[in-house]
């Protein structure tokens, strides 16, 4: 039995415009569906709509619904059970692996680094201060004074001078994200966001309502001429107007980027008056490794609420994560919070706590592993895949690969017959876009990244031999 159901309106909203090309309606349809799947945007085990409601809502007839299921099907990336419909599926990787079989795959689809080696000992330490916490009920909705302190400590060291109760304590970025866009969007509201992008945040826009602006980012590298991509980004706010603007100015997830200071000042400045809220996302902006000049938090330009968490800097197991803002909007999103969670772990709290007063300590050793991750990573790739482009990032933790060719999703679909689990380029676009492009990590143990290179070489040769036909061009969006 299917996990979830997906209903028709919901997977006409995905669709978007899917027709075009010049083969027929069924093939487009089925194309676009299979992106979905692969792409992560329809979930494994998702009941797909039944033919007749999906036809109505696309205005097509049965047969055409009922050929594009079956060419899926054929694909082995729809399952049907005679009464109980179709479900996504992805071929050589069953969605719900039993405990046993998950160790066979390698998942390079999360960035996020190992754990701390002392995180244990930090951990029984923040079991010793939680007796003084045990009075109280548990439910703490904005975050110990401990915590909110330290996150305040943490802004006026990089710059920014910060009080704590412009602290909001999460249970993580993703958390943080969720809450501002309940806060700040409406049904039909815009809000903008770059793309690519890290996906989490606009499915959290879209669930709050929003309708999205998206913006172009360009990839991290020489020859980008940011003055046209921020003019590009000032005149989207003014002309959209929107509520909100949810950006990452520090090694943008996926492409690296990094905002200038002068761009960031002419953005805020730009979203200052039209009323847009800024949202800068920065769970990664300390990850530098070898980055020239000084970067303190974006709200040291001007006006912009800050998301920060320890998930790409301690682990991201610790589910802690944190919202700077002001005073009104804390109280706004206490408002929201409610509802939905009662609070953020106390013992995770204490542990945070803890672990920000070593930050420097934590930053050196991630900024090492994380240059022996990009050196490595760099290394493999260029003897193995010599055509692609693989950009020299200058921190966070991910970098954006041009394959040269339409074929993200298809390297992903295949990669998952080799035992790896990678992020298809599309799934960091609002609209199929990126087949061009794959995100990497580089910030994994060197054996678990020389066994994914060697499973992407695999991969690779396979598609050259026996490739997977193209996506109708159309289909594709410009990358950029």
């Amino acid at each position: 039995m299917a996990d979830s159901t997906l209903h028709a309106r919901a997977l006409g909203n995905l669709l978007g415009d899917w027709r075009g090309g010049a083969g027929s309606a069924y093939q487009a349809l089925a194309e676009r569906i299979r992106l979905l799947i692969v792409d992560g945007r329809i979930a494994v085990d998702t009941r797909v709509p039944a033919e007749r409601d999906l036809a109505e809502r696309l205005g097509l007839s049965r047969t055409t619904v009922t050929a594009a299921y079956r060419h899926l099907r054929e694909q082995g990336l729809l399952h049907s059970v005679r009464g109980s419909g179709s479900v996504a599926r992805l071929p050589g990787a069953p969605a719900m692996l039993p405990a046993p079989l998950e160790t066979e795959y390698i998942d390079f689809s999360k960035a996020s680094p190992p754990a701390l080696p002392w995180l244990p000992d930090v951990a029984r330490l923040a079991a010793d201060d939680l007796a003084g916490h045990l009075a109280d009920p548990g439910y703490d909705p904005i975050g110990t004074p401990v915590l909110r302190a330290a996150i305040a400590d943490r802004y006026a060291a990089r710059g920014l001078p910060t009080s704590p109760d412009q602290i909001m304590v999460t249970i993580g970025a993703q958390h943080a994200i969720a809450l501002l866009s309940r806060a700040l969007v409406g049904r039909g509201d815009r809000a903008l966001i770059e793309v690519p992008t890290y996906p989490h945040a606009y499915e959290a826009f879209r669930a709050a309502g929003a309708r999205l602006v998206p913006v172009p980012v360009a990839p991290h590298g020489p020859g980008i001429d940011e003055r046209e991509e921020t003019a590009t980004l000032v005149q989207a706010i003014r002309h959209s107007n929107p509520v909100a603007a949810y950006l990452m100015p520090d090694f943008q997830n996926p492409t690296g980027r990094t905002m200038s200071r002068e761009s960031r000042a002419q953005v805020l400045d730009a979203a200052a008056r039209q009323g847009t809220v800024v949202i800068a996302d920065e769970t990664t902006a300390e990850l530098d490794i070898d980055r020239a000049g000084r970067f303190p938090p974006m709200a040291a330009d001007g006006r912009a609420v800050l998301i920060g968490s320890v998930g790409k800097t301690v682990w991201g197991g610790i589910r802690v994560g944190w919202i700077r803002a002001e005073r009104p909007l804390i109280r706004r999103l206490l408002a929201v919070r409610a509802p939905g969670d009662l609070g953020t772990p106390i013992l995770e709290q204490l542990m945070v706590a803890r672990l920000l007063g070593r930050m420097d300590e934590i930053l050196a050793l991630r900024r090492e592993q994380l240059r022996e991750g990009r050196g490595r990573l760099e290394a493999l790739l260029a003897r193995a895949f010599p055509s692609w482009e693989v950009p020299h990032i200058d921190g966070g933790i991910v970098t954006w690969i041009g394959l040269g060719s339409p074929v993200s999703s298809q390297l992903a679909l295949g990669a998952r017959r080799e035992g790896l689990i990678v992020a298809a380029g599309p799934r960091f676009g609002v609209d199929g876009a990126f087949e061009r492009f794959l995100r990497l990590p580089i910030c994994y143990p060197p054996e678990v990244t020389d066994a994914a290179v060697a499973a992407l070489a695999r991969t690779w040769r396979s598609l050259a031999h026996s490739p997977v036909a193209e996506p109708e061009p159309e289909l594709l969006a410009s990358v950029v």
